[in-house]
């Protein structure tokens, strides 16, 4: 591939106008670690709303749905479709609460809920664990996809990719902060929305896919059509669609998809104006993420495999690519290699984009977990304003370095992706349940976190070597739900509960409800100290998970009534549509009252 002189103007184009909305940024983000790290709680819905869905849109996003079609077609994307009852969950339940809270990171939220030392450790550990590791981890998962994204279109080596890209990623993120990042995820999710949909169309009309109805209708194409696996199917069956929705959905951590929000999701509601804005950011993003973005990509994928059968003809067409990097995820970048040049350089400089603004944001919020959940909490509760901000800025650069040297070590998309399943399963439901049952404590939750992490490191790295059978990464995730449930279920009813006055200051804060607090609520009143909560509207779950339905099928209707439009399948196309008009028009004319 060579990419001429419009492709490289595009490209370097994009680049300084990320430097300069950095640039432009700088003046208010280094006035405050709390401007820094959340824009002063001021940020409007649709801007934050837009950052989570842009963030969510990586360059490795591409390459993994390109990886689970052709593997196990387009049924496949179960795996992360599934985490849309998460999403919802979060929109219409938790949205709220986190806003409520008007905690500066989700980390400190254990010193609001728990009580001791303990709680103290669980946030310190927590900003290193996840802050930290798995920071470097998600972002070396998605550094990779930028490997073979340079390797295919721009002819350069992992290690020049990844230092020019990532080090300007670093620096505009190291100078605009967290509102940089919220502005520079605008302009790139424009650009790479722009980039997948016009890819697409472009490898459709391609002679040898032949069109959109040549491409449904080609032999190698058509087993992976379907949206749910054959049913005649068991194995595919469970894995692909039962598990997910039945299992993973509630009890794995992941990033973007944390079961009751977390992460820099969260610190995206925790930067809204107010409550309301929180739960409009986390729609507008969740209805983005599910029903609008898919089919560019899986359109691509459908047509790799005519292109590329198999990994043989893709290692053929890029001979001198490392073959470590050449698996079945290669396969997206592989088809963009036939753009013409002008527009090549607007796709190249999409994938950019998607890379850099989920980098931008994995980077300003692990720095603020060093900084304010470690630093300044144990090191130096004293520190400058200044100071905070000078090693936020600092953290971003060592965060980029390490997650730079991880990338190189990973070969595969989906095996990145299962491995941080692995690691999160069994967390899921205490982050869904601490906000309603008043037993759960800190030693819960470092329980929990310890118990998946060993599962996991054994599933990946001793079980293979005992000579036992193997086990499919179903079976590993079920296992490791279950273990680490009853870990930390039996810790918690073994272990002290959380000291009365901060049970009750957090539930004065919150208003959670529920008849989890029951036991905390009589006990303040029998001591004449009784409990007045922030929100006395009482409370709002039933309706709630009554909205998560109706967004559910809402959502569901528009990803599946595409697809069916896509496919010519005309009647159930029309039936699909109607079904999520009419959950759409409940779900804001009805439900969404009874929840505000």
């Amino acid at each position: 591939m060579i990419l001429k002189g419009s492709d490289w103007i595009i490209i370097f184009g994009f680049f300084l106008l990320s430097l300069l909305i950095g640039l432009i940024a700088s003046r208010k983000s280094g006035k405050s670690y709390a401007e820094f790290f959340l824009s002063g709680r001021s940020m409007p819905w649709w801007l934050l709303g837009v950052s989570m869905v842009a963030t969510t849109f990586s360059c490795d996003t591409p390459n993994l749905v390109t990886d689970l079609v052709r593997q196990r077609g387009v049924a496949g994307n179960w795996a992360w479709w599934a985490f849309l009852l998460t999403g919802m969950l979060t929109v219409f339940i938790y949205a709220k609460l986190w806003r409520r809270s008007g905690i500066l990171t989700d980390l400190e939220f254990y010193e609001i809920r728990y009580s001791g030392r303990m709680a103290a450790f669980v946030r310190g550990f927590r900003a290193l664990y996840l802050g930290v590791l798995f920071n470097i981890l998600i972002m070396a998962l998605v550094s990779l996809a930028m490997i073979k994204i340079g390797a295919v279109m721009l002819g350069w080596s992992p290690v020049k990719t990844l230092v020019i890209i990532m080090s300007l990623t670093a620096l505009y993120s190291t100078l605009g902060g967290f509102r940089g990042v919220l502005l520079t995820d605008f302009f790139q999710f424009a650009i790479a929305m722009a980039g997948s949909i016009g890819a697409a169309i472009y490898v459709l009309h391609l002679p040898e896919v032949g069109g959109l109805a040549g491409m449904i209708r080609h032999p190698a194409v058509v087993p992976k059509l379907n949206l749910l696996p054959a049913f005649n199917d068991r194995d595919a069956l469970i894995t692909l669609l039962i598990l997910p929705l039945a299992v993973q959905w509630w009890s794995v951590w992941y990033p973007g998809s944390e079961p009751g929000g977390g992460g820099y999701i969260a610190q995206r509601m925790l930067a809204a104006r107010s409550e309301h804005g929180a739960v409009k950011a986390t729609l507008l993003f969740n209805i983005m993420h599910y029903a609008l973005r898919p089919w560019p990509w899986i359109l691509v994928a459908l047509a790799s495999l005519i292109v590329f059968p198999d990994i043989a003809s893709l290692q053929a067409r890029f001979p001198g690519t490392d073959p470590q990097f050449v698996k079945h995820d290669f396969a997206y970048p592989a088809m963009l290699s036939f753009l013409p040049n002008g527009f090549l350089g607007l796709v190249v400089a999409a994938l950019i984009a998607a890379y850099m603004s989920t980098i931008s944001t994995h980077l300003n919020w692990g720095s603020s977990y060093i900084v304010h959940d470690f630093y300044k909490r144990f090191l130096h509760p004293e520190a400058s304003e200044r100071r905070l901000v000078f090693l936020g800025r600092i953290s971003t650069i060592l965060l980029t370095a390490a997650a730079l040297l991880f990338a190189l070590l990973l070969s595969n998309a989906l095996q990145a992706f299962n491995i941080v399943l692995q690691i999160g399963a069994g967390t899921g439901l205490i982050f869904i349940l601490r906000w309603f049952w008043w037993r759960i404590n800190a030693y819960s939750e470092i329980t929990a976190m310890i118990v998946s992490f060993i599962v996991a490191l054994y599933f990946q790295f001793i079980h293979p070597l005992t000579g036992l059978p193997e086990m499919s990464t179903a079976l590993q995730l079920i296992t490791g739900v279950a273990v680490t449930t009853i870990a930390w279920l039996g810790v918690t009813y073994l272990t002290p509960q959380v000291d009365k006055r901060t049970l009750r200051e957090f539930y004065r804060l919150v208003s959670p409800g529920g008849p989890g607090w029951k036991k905390v609520i009589r006990d303040a009143a029998a001591e004449n100290d009784p409990i007045e909560p922030a929100d006395p509207s009482g409370w709002s779950v039933p309706a709630g998970i009554l909205a998560m339905i109706l967004g559910c099928v809402f959502i569901y209707g528009i990803l599946f009534a595409t697809g069916n439009w896509i496919y010519a399948n005309y009647i159930i196309a029309a039936i699909l549509t109607v079904v999520s008009f009419i959950s759409g028009y409940l779900l804001f004319r009805f439900a969404w009252k009874r929840i505000h």
